[in-house]
């Protein structure tokens, strides 16, 4: 369906967790707010993917933005499981509260509560109410996702 996959401008994330002493991140293009007051956000992940198992697990995910020029790192993310590869390999990161890796090179970053999930289709909805965020790189513009960047 052209119009569903082109009808609709998204951003690049790195959605990222950590449930014990595992962690995890993954490319995802899906992400909305959902609420102003409390400030909430929705991420949608695919129903077999490490990244959703882990987030189930933790109670807690962070999005971090990639900014224009980023494609590569959202390749890193994106082509490759988190279950065989070990993604943070050389990728500098701080822990948020959570505990969840919050990418240095990131342009901003929300953390999250997982608040609710919701089942839709192949995806899980992920609700989380933001803990806590901030823009690392004011003079960066977020990355747009286009389809013939990664495919």
């Amino acid at each position: 369906m052209d119009a569903f996959n082109k009808g609709i401008t998204l951003g690049v994330y790195i959605v990222t967790v950590k449930a014990d002493d595992k962690i995890n991140g993954m490319t995802a293009a899906w992400v909305s707010r959902t609420s102003r007051n409390p400030p909430m956000v929705t991420v949608s992940i695919g129903a077999k993917s490490y990244t959703n198992e882990l987030i189930k697990k933790a109670g807690y995910f962070v999005v971090n933005s990639l900014a224009e020029g980023q494609q590569e790192m959202g390749k890193h993310f994106g082509f490759t499981s988190g279950r065989d590869t070990d993604k943070f390999k050389d990728i500098e990161y701080i822990e948020g509260k959570s505990g969840a890796p919050i990418l240095k090179e990131a342009v901003s970053y929300l953390e999250c509560d997982l608040s609710n999930t919701l089942i839709t289709g192949d995806h899980t909805l992920f609700i989380g109410k933001v803990i806590g965020g901030r823009i690392l790189d004011s003079t960066k513009s977020p990355l747009v996702f286009q389809r013939s960047d990664f495919f």
